[in-house]
């Protein structure tokens, strides 16, 4: 039986931001940051199998593409990487690619990596608040400058970069090969309105990802028997015995969390391991299942 007040772990990028907020206090005047990681409190414990993650950019990130299990066990690698990303701001130029126009054989796509046409290959969409992408392993993808994205994955950091803009960095040309599905990408997903609180945003053998909004001065229960994680979008709520507001996150696992909203309401984002659960949430005033 666990609940944890997560640990918030800011990773300096070059195409990151300076400030965070209203986001995450996790950030220093001192380098771009581009990435932050919740952790576990416990870091004693065993590694959790999901990576709950924030992102910020000011520049455009790489080209690039995550393994899917088989590959990634084949270089060595644990697992593989799927992952999905919920908007939680956005500029009104903000884009994200996912996928290619067209499918292209190896030969093809290693030619635009080489002169750099790949840039003009990948699909590029307008991104607002709100939008929820699935981004399968095998998926060439980018995301653009003027973001703030919530992002759960499988625990990995496998990435083939295909393209930098530039940066100098290292690309992986001959794993992203190898690993990439190299054509369109069907990544738009339609959220499914389960309960007046429960969103389902995005369901495979992975993780579950939901958006839930609690009424102001609501008590809830989470069912939290899989790994889950508990992102506070907007809003404060007392979890356990924790104080939390926008921007914390708690970790659970084996356990019920008790939720207490405060006045403001509570716009959260809860992630498991696995398929959904139907009965996730209890309104304990009402004792109502939700």
């Amino acid at each position: 039986m666990t609940i944890e007040h997560a640990h918030a772990h800011s990773l300096p990028k070059p195409w990151g931001v300076v400030d965070l907020r209203p986001w995450s206090n996790a950030g220093d005047d001192a380098n771009t940051i581009g990435e932050v990681w919740y952790e576990r409190s416990d870091s004693a414990a065993i590694p959790p199998a999901l990576l709950l993650k924030l992102l910020f950019t000011n520049q455009p990130l790489s080209i690039q593409v995550h393994p899917d299990d088989a590959y990634a066990q084949s270089i060595g690698l644990p697992n593989g990487k799927t992952e999905a990303w919920y908007v939680l701001s956005a500029t009104p130029e903000a884009k994200i690619a996912l996928g290619l126009k067209r499918r292209v054989s190896p030969e093809q796509l290693r030619h635009a990596i080489d002169d750099g046409s790949i840039s003009d290959l990948v699909v590029w969409q307008t991104a607002h608040p709100g939008d929820t992408m699935l981004v399968a392993a095998g998926t060439i993808h980018a995301i653009g400058a003027g973001l703030v994205i919530a992002e759960i994955q499988q625990r990995s950091d496998a990435t083939f970069r295909l393209f930098d803009h530039g940066r100098g960095r290292e690309l992986h040309i001959e794993n992203a090969l190898a690993a990439a599905n190299a054509g369109p990408a069907d990544f738009r997903v339609t959220p499914t309105r389960l309960t007046d609180t429960r969103t389902l945003l995005v369901s495979n053998s992975y993780f579950t990802f939901e958006r839930i909004d609690l009424a102001p001065n609501s008590a809830w229960c989470l069912k939290a028997e899989p790994e889950t994680w508990l992102l506070v979008v907007s809003g404060d709520a007392c979890a356990a015995s924790f104080d939390l507001t926008t921007g914390d996150a708690v970790f659970a696992q084996s356990d019920h969390v008790n939720i207490r909203v405060g006045k403001n309401g509570l716009e959260g984002l809860v992630a498991y391991t696995g398929r959904l659960v139907p009965q996730l949430l209890q309104c304990v005033d009402m004792e109502t299942t939700q």
